[in-house]
């Protein structure tokens, strides 16, 4: 089944798919490593290349990012800092600021620019290192909030056939157009095991995404000293 939902977004333009990873790598980066943050180019570029927690996996060299950054600032959307001592530029995002938001929606926005289309539940799985929500419903009454804002920044899809819960898109890149199947019966492990399964998978992906922190606060750490 496939969803249309149009919209433009809040900054009266929309971002091409490296400006939305470059964005949402900020904003997640500054909940997951604040001792590291604002970040360098270095740092967002090991970012927005991790294998785990990313839909699609990218793989983006410096000049890109550089050049992503500079249009990001064009829109005050990133801001570039040059702090006393220093020998390197650093950024921060201005999504709090640019679309008035409060914690519990930038981690919920960042999630569906990072990782792409989301159930209410899967966000709050993986929002948990940005943001601890207590339940499910108060992941959709946050989800609302950005339904609602005008424009609007995220849009609610039809379930698909075969599916239980409706997924989450944002609408910083413009129109959505999903299609999304449900798997197919023969495909599942059965009851428990599938979701037993998919449990393990998160908490791989989490210990993946906690390694690629480390790495990059070490990376952070040792050019202090070059």
């Amino acid at each position: 089944m496939t969803n249309e939902a149009t919209g433009t977004p809040a900054n009266g333009a929309e971002l091409d798919q490296l400006e939305t990873r470059v964005l949402a790598v900020l904003a997640e980066k500054e909940a997951l490593t604040p001792d590291n943050y604002p970040m360098s180019l270095n740092a967002i570029v090991n970012g927005c290349n991790q294998v785990s927690s990313r839909d699609p996996i990218m793989q983006l060299t410096d000049d890109t990012v550089q050049d992503t950054l500079q249009r990001l600032i064009e829109r005050k959307l990133v801001s570039a800092i040059s702090q006393a001592g220093a020998r390197v530029v650093k950024y921060e995002h201005r999504m709090r600021i640019k679309w008035t938001l409060e914690q519990d929606k930038v981690a919920v926005l960042s999630i569906l620019m990072l990782r792409g289309l989301q159930t209410a539940g899967e966000i709050r799985t993986r929002t948990g290192r940005m943001h601890e929500f207590k339940s499910v419903q108060d992941v959709e009454t946050t989800l609302q909030f950005l339904i609602d804002k005008y424009p609007p920044l995220v849009v609610r899809l039809d379930r698909a056939a075969g599916t239980k819960e409706p997924r989450y898109g944002h609408l910083l890149a413009g129109e959505i157009s999903a299609t999304y199947e449900a798997p197919s019966s023969g495909a599942a492990l059965g009851g428990g095991g599938a979701s037993r399964v998919g449990q393990l998978e998160q908490e791989v992906a989490a210990l993946r995404g906690e390694l690629e922190d480390l790495k990059a606060q070490f990376e952070a750490f040792r050019q202090q000293f070059q």
